[in-house]
């Protein structure tokens, strides 16, 4: 049975008809930039996210880039983060002017270790960048009590993880700002790039809001040097639609989750780590298995959809070569990029389907025996 990574198509059947009345009702109203579709959604996301404001942006990275402007993260500068992420988070840091520094995760969650960030904080670090990486937030108190301790901004790289709670706290609201993504494949997706920053900072919030119009406070007046990182009004309306559905499409994701969770007990197939402080929203489902290579190879063979995120580790990028980071520097973070592979968790994925997945998979590892034997 052919099985997608993702079914967007699935999604948009359920809700087409509202997805097309509200762009309908945007275009209609053309008002094309900004708007009252904005604000609203600015709104429900800082209340979904327990924050007092949100600035709706063109993309995740924009959200990351705009938050590190905002907090005057430059030349000179040093922000330390993951290894294991997408390239955005070490990206925007490298295009502010200031240098990423990399610190290693912990290998059951993939997130970054806070046990090792203080040793690599310098004179030059200004901010710490955690990524909630594949639905999970990290492990916030004690990387809040390093930054407070070391006078340093956090920014939360919240793209993959909106909603998702850390003792009872939500995504995006324990350090200076929280960055979302409504990337397509995102639990929470537009139907193109989209992103937010959220904030209880006052001050912060109106650096942001001026930075997403290049820097203009008032029409043609500039008071910073800012972009064009503003969110489309249609977008806004299509996220406002899905908006409603979020809770029980990640609620979906975790049952699926669990599914997977106890086909995989006793096998070789290590399931996803979730902290029992956290409640993961399951952006990915992501297990680590030995020769992931070959059982990825075998899944697509059967026209299963799997994935493999991250195949590569950031400082080992070509276009971080002159930070001078060398294979076995970060030993876990690389561990990882050759064991992970992820499995179809969305929300409209069926039971059949489900097990095809199963199935799949541990026949490629030779556990399927095991487990129906077991």
């Amino acid at each position: 049975m052919k099985v997608p990574l993702l079914d967007l198509k699935a999604q948009h059947a359920a809700i087409r008809a509202q997805v097309l009345a509200a762009v309908a009702e945007t275009l209609d109203s053309q008002v094309c930039i900004g708007g009252p579709k904005v604000a609203e959604l600015e709104r429900e996301i800082a209340a979904i996210s327990g924050c007092k404001y949100a600035v709706g942006v063109s993309s995740g990275t924009d959200a990351l880039l705009c938050s590190m402007m905002a907090l005057g993260l430059g030349p000179g500068d040093e922000a330390i983060t993951t290894p294991f992420t997408f390239f955005a988070t070490a990206g925007s840091i490298a295009r502010t002017g200031a240098t990423p520094v990399f610190v290693d995760i912990d290998p059951r969650t993939f997130n970054i270790d806070p046990e090792l960030i203080e040793r690599a904080i310098t004179p030059r670090t200004k901010a710490i960048v955690p990524v909630h990486l594949f639905g999970q937030m990290c492990d916030m108190d004690p990387i809040m009590r390093i930054a407070n301790r070391h006078g340093l901004a956090v920014i939360e790289d919240a793209a993959q993880s909106i909603t998702a709670t850390y003792k009872g706290r939500k995504a995006g609201s324990i350090g200076a700002a929280g960055c979302f993504s409504f990337y397509p494949s995102k639990n929470l997706g537009a139907a193109g790039d989209g992103g937010m920053v959220v904030t209880n900072d006052a001050a912060l919030y109106e650096r942001m809001m001026a930075l997403r119009n290049h820097g203009s406070e008032s029409k043609y007046h500039h008071v910073y040097i800012g972009g064009n990182f503003r969110l489309d009004p249609i977008q806004a309306a299509i996220l406002l639609v899905k908006l409603p559905h979020l809770d029980s499409w990640s609620e979906r994701r975790r049952r699926n989750a669990a599914v997977y969770d106890r086909a995989f007990a006793g096998t070789d197939i290590r399931a996803p780590f979730v902290m029992p402080e956290c409640v993961s929203i399951y952006n990915q489902y992501v297990i680590r298995t030995p020769e992931r290579d070959k059982l990825a190879e075998e899944l697509r063979r059967q026209d299963i959809g799997c994935e493999i995120y991250y195949p590569l580790c950031l400082p080992l990028q070509p276009c971080f070569a002159h930070l001078g980071y060398k294979a076995g520097t970060l030993a876990e973070a690389e561990r990882a990029t050759a064991e992970v592979l992820a499995l179809p968790i969305y929300p409209e994925l069926g039971a059949e389907e489900q097990q095809s997945v199963i199935r799949a998979t541990l026949a490629g590892r030779g556990q399927l025996q095991l487990r129906e034997e077991g």
